[in-house]
C-alpha cells in the first residue's frame, strides 16, 4: 500500500508487511500460503487468470501455489502428467468416478475386497443414484471381463493392494480388458505407493490416493489425491470448483514435506512387512497371514513382477486361530509398540480390526462374502525397530 506510514495504527496493524515484493531470493522449502484472495496490477491480467489464458491464482477453493507443489510433486513421482489434491482420500474417489463419467444409469465394476468405505460408497451412495454397481473378484479375470462386458460398464475400480486382504490386481491385464470394453480404469493404489509402481505407465487413467497413508507418512494431515491426464485434471479441477473438496494449504504443505521421505520410509517398512509376515506365518496361533511377499501368497509371482522386486508393501493381514472379537481386542489392548489406531502408512506401526472399524459398515454377509473374518487384524508397518515389532506381536499372541 503507497504512504503506508501516513496511515492511522488501525490501518497499519492491518496492512504492514503485507504483499512486499521478492527481492531476487526464494525460499529452498516450500513456503506455506493460507491466502484465499490473490492482487493483480490491472483487472486485465486477473480477466485473463479466469480466462485460463494466463496462469495465476485467484481463490483458494480454486487452486493454491502450495497446494499445486504437492499436486506437481505427486505428478512427477507417478509419471502422470498431472495431478489433482483432494481434503481427503474418500473425496477424491468420488471426484475420480464423477470424472470418469459416473452418473445415473451408468455401471461401475469393482473390487469386491476394497476399503470398506469404498465399497459402502459404491453400494450405498451410489446405487441411491441409480448407479449399477457389480463386485468381482480381480484376480479372476474371466468373471471382471463378463461383468465389464454384461453391465457395459463406464469404469472398472479397484485397489493395486486390497485393503484388507492383500490381492494383488493384474494392473496391465486389467487396463487392457476395461479399455478394451470402452470402460475408465480406476486404481486406487494406496497400499502401493508410487514408489512401487506407477500404474499410469501400465494403462490406468486415473491413480488415486489416501495422501493421509504413505504419502503424508506421518499421520498428522487428511489428504487425498489422483494422479491422471493433464485432460482429467481438467475435467476435476472445474468439477472441485463446484464441490469444493479441496485441500487446504496446510495440509498441502505437511502432505509436500511427508512425501520427500516416501522412499526411505516404504523401503524399511516393505523390509519389515516381509519379516513380519515370514515370522507370523510359522506361529503357532496364527491361522493365515496375507502378504504378497510371502511364496505361499496367491500372487506372490505377480507382485513381485509388478513391483519389479522393490518390496510388497508395508501392510500384511492375518488371522488369529480360534480368536472371536473378544480375544482380538484383548490381543490388541496387550501390544506397545504396535498402536491400535484406525489408519495406516505412518511412521507408527498401527493395528486394526478390520470387521469393527474399517469394514464395520458392511453386514455379517457381505464380510462373510469378501472373507473378512472376526478373527482378522491388519498390521501397518512404521519404521521402529522390526525387533521389538516381533517381540510386541509375541506378547500380545501369548495372552491370547
Amino acid at each position: 500500500m503507497k504512504d503506508l506510514a501516513q496511515k492511522s495504527f488501525q490501518t497499519r496493524a492491518v496492512h504492514a508487511g503485507e504483499r512486499v515484493p521478492p527481492a531476487g531470493y526464494r525460499p529452498v522449502a516450500t513456503p506455506i500460503w493460507p491466502s484465499v484472495g490473490y492482487l493483480y496490477e490491472n483487472m486485465d491480467d486477473l480477466d485473463a487468470v479466469f480466462a485460463h489464458t494466463k496462469s495465476g491464482q485467484i481463490y483458494l477453493r480454486y487452486s493454491n501455489p502450495t497446494v499445486e507443489a504437492f499436486e506437481a510433486a505427486v505428478a512427477n513421482l507417478e509419471q502422470a502428467e498431472a495431478a489433482q489434491a483432494y481434503g481427503s482420500g474418500m473425496a477424491a474417489i468420488h471426484a475420480a468416478l464423477l470424472a470418469a463419467g459416473i452418473k445415473a444409469g451408468t455401471s461401475v465394476v469393482a473390487a469386491l475386497d476394497v476399503y470398506g468405505a469404498t465399497f459402502t460408497l459404491l453400494n450405498n451412495l451410489l446405487t441411491s443414484l441409480n448407479v449399477n454397481v457389480r463386485m468381482v473378484d480381480v484376480t479372476n479375470h474371466a468373471e471382471v471381463e463378463a461383468a465389464v462386458k454384461d453391465a457395459g460398464a463406464s469404469v472398472l475400480y479397484l485397489e493395486t493392494i486390497s485393503n484388507p486382504l492383500l490381492k494383488v490386481a493384474d494392473i496391465p491385464a486389467l487396463a487392457d480388458l476395461a479399455h478394451r470394453h470402452g470402460a475408465s480404469f480406476l486404481v486406487d493404489s494406496t497400499f502401493a505407493s508410487p514408489y512401487l509402481i506407477n500404474p499410469i505407465k501400465h494403462g490406468a487413467d486415473f491413480v488415486i490416493h489416501s495422501a493421509t497413508k504413505y504419502l503424508s507418512g506421518h499421520g498428522d494431515v487428511l489428504a487425498g489425491v489422483i494422479a491422471t491426464s493433464q485432460a482429467n485434471k481438467n475435467k476435476m479441477f472445474e468439477l472441485n470448483k463446484l464441490v469444493g473438496a479441496v485441500l487446504g494449504p496446510f495440509e498441502g504443505w505437511l502432505a509436500l514435506r511427508g512425501l520427500k521421505t516416501l522412499p526411505l520410509r516404504m523401503k524399511q517398512q516393505c523390509e519389515s512387512a516381509l519379516q513380519v509376515a515370514t515370522w507370523l506365518e510359522t506361529h503357532p496361533r496364527v491361522k493365515k497371514v496375507n502378504y504378497p511377499g510371502l511364496k505361499s501368497h496367491a500372487q506372490y509371482s505377480l507382485a513381485n513382477r509388478l513391483f519389479d522386486r522393490k518390496g510388497c508393501g508395508g501392510v500384511l493381514s492375518f488371522e488369529i486361530a480360534g480368536a472371536d472379537k473378544a480375544k482380538i481386542f484383548r490381543f490388541m489392548e496387550s501390544l506397545s509398540i504396535c498402536l491400535p489406531a484406525t489408519t495406516l502408512g505412518d511412521i507408527y506401526s498401527l493395528v486394526l480390526h478390520p470387521a469393527s472399524s474399517s469394514h464395520r459398515t458392511l453386514t455379517a454377509e457381505e464380510r462373510a462374502r469378501v472373507g473378512i473374518s472376526d478373527g482378522l487384524v491388519r498390521l501397518s508397518m512404521g519404521i521402529e525397530s522390526v525387533d521389538d515389532i516381533l517381540s510386541d506381536l509375541e506378547t500380545g499372541l501369548s495372552k491370547i
